[in-house]
């Protein structure tokens, strides 16, 4: 195994570089899809080969489960400082899963206090939008079957006609794209490696700006998008009480991501959605990277498990 083993768990290094290169070069569009699939797989990789660390570290541990043999000397050699490797990866690997874990069961608890929320509450409900009675204003997404966009009175009177229109679109976005899962994705890769955190955060700026340029398309005016987007961060101080902790899933279009940097992109051109050939060589050293730091991942740890189940089979008595 050697170097195999330990490759996935410093390759994550390389979501800096990316998470800037496709935040600043891609469509928004292209740039969460890869930041949230060179996410997950490093994410998986890593988590992988700190399995295969604890099978050999746990296999040294007296009264351990397994097999006598997985601790046979040819089974220590395949791991390199195997001793202290292997038994420090069973603490590591047990904080990334309880750390996954609770992600996912705060995830799901909020969503469903955050409907059961807004079932009870008054409200106005118009197809998918609902407006509730609040002095506060804001605005988000509320994925769900169906999914809402929750809007309080005081936001609608914060914006004009036009305006409260591109702000729904907006939020319509987020939930058409399933923009949640993406969150998630990285939420959830960024709890496996801590190098990931660049990419939980690029892809959190990336769906606001995916769903910033659907809305500029529904309204057909990228000004009034722009306009909406900044008066909905300049009035917007908290997010409302059902969904507190939400925001983080639900993308709230007047808090999450930077607002100046979003209001800019909106005032400029469109950005090019085409894949190939990339419009910039930044775009295209972004996708190298990318593909190239995740291939060396994922066959770093094929390698890695193949060659471990080979000695363990060896090593397991018929």
């Amino acid at each position: 195994m050697g170097v195999f083993v330990c490759l996935p768990l410093v390759l994550p290094l390389i979501a800096l570089p990316i998470a800037r290169l496709a935040e600043q070069h891609l469509h928004p569009r292209s740039a969460t899809r890869l930041l949230a699939v060179v996410g997950t797989l490093l994410a998986l990789c890593s988590t992988l080969c700190l399995g295969l660390l604890v099978v050999v570290g746990t296999a040294q541990l007296p009264g351990n489960p397994l097999p006598d043999s997985w601790s046979d000397p040819q089974v220590r050699d395949a791991v390199p400082y195997e001793v202290n490797a292997g038994i420090a990866a069973i603490g590591v690997l047990a904080a990334v899963i309880g750390a996954c874990g609770w992600t996912v069961y705060r995830h799901v608890r909020l969503r469903i206090r955050a409907g059961r929320a807004l079932s009870a509450a008054p409200s106005v409900i118009s197809g998918d939008v609902a407006v509730l009675p609040d002095p506060e204003p804001y605005a988000y997404a509320l994925p769900g079957n169906p999914g809402r966009v929750v809007v309080s009175t005081a936001m609608t009177r914060c914006l004009d006609a036009r305006e409260r229109v591109a702000l729904i679109a907006h939020e319509r976005a987020h939930l058409a794209a399933r923009h949640h899962r993406y969150l998630l994705a990285a939420q959830l890769a960024s709890r496996a490696h801590p190098f990931l955190l660049p990419l939980r955060t690029a892809v959190a700026f990336s769906t606001e700006r995916w769903a910033d340029e659907e809305a500029a398309r529904a309204v057909g005016d990228r000004r009034v998008v722009a306009v909406a987007v900044g008066k909905a961060a300049l009035f917007s101080h908290r997010a409302p009480d059902a969904s507190v902790g939400f925001a983080a899933f639900a993308s709230s279009a007047a808090a999450a991501g930077p607002v100046p940097r979003r209001v800019a992109a909106l005032l400029a051109p469109v950005p090019q959605a085409r894949l190939w050939p990339p419009s910039s060589a930044h775009a295209a050293l972004a996708a190298l990277v990318a593909t190239a730091g995740t291939a060396v991942s994922a066959l770093s740890s094929l390698n890695a498990t193949v060659t471990l189940v080979r000695i363990l089979h060896a090593a397991t008595p018929l």
